[in-house]
This record gives C-alpha cells, sequence and structure tokens, in this order.
C-alpha cells in the first residue's frame, strides 16, 4: 500500500522523469524504509490476531509518544509548549482507550 501510494504521488507530482537521478543511499534508504513499514504493519496484524484490537489499538498509537522521544533525544529537535500540550492530550486520549 505504501509503495502504490509512493508511485501515486511520483506520479502526480510528475517526479517520475528525475527517478534516475536518486542517489544509490537515498535508494537504500527508501528500500529500509520500506521493509520497517512491511515488518510494522505485519507485527501490527500478528497482535491484532492475538489481542483484542482494544488493546493493540492504543499500544500501536502510543508509537508518537516514541517517535517524538526519538526526535528529541536523537535528532535535537526543539519543541513547544503547544506541541509538547497537544502530545499530552493525545498521551491521555490513548491511555483512556485502554480503561
Amino acid at each position: 500500500m505504501v509503495l502504490a501510494g509512493a508511485r501515486g504521488m511520483v506520479l502526480l507530482v510528475g517526479s517520475h522523469r528525475t527517478l534516475g537521478e536518486v542517489g544509490a543511499r537515498s535508494l537504500v534508504s527508501l528500500v529500509l524504509s520500506g521493509l520497517a513499514t512491511w515488518a510494522s504493519w505485519l507485527c501490527y496484524y500478528r497482535a491484532l490476531q492475538d489481542g483484542p484490537a482494544s488493546v493493540v489499538v492504543p499500544v500501536d498509537k502510543l508509537s508518537v509518544l516514541v517517535t517524538v522521544v526519538f526526535s528529541v533525544v536523537v535528532l535535537h529537535e526543539r519543541v513547544s509548549r503547544r506541541y509538547l500540550a497537544g502530545l499530552g492530550l493525545l498521551v491521555t486520549g490513548t491511555l483512556a482507550m485502554l480503561g
């Protein structure tokens, strides 16, 4: 699905003419990203087979929190109070789904 969406976007914006200019490093990154997405979806659907969606889905949604922590700790991104407030609401709502 991700590959189909990406291909559609490339065709939509007309970038298909410059695909030959993509560097090897970028291509490897794209392939690894696709494999990581595939593995993530595989694990998600496996978790849905083993557990109730009311537990699996909120745990999956908390991945946003992991992403934010990663971006702050590893990438040294700055976050505003508004950003933190939104993240707090998202996490609170997600945890409320577990209850």
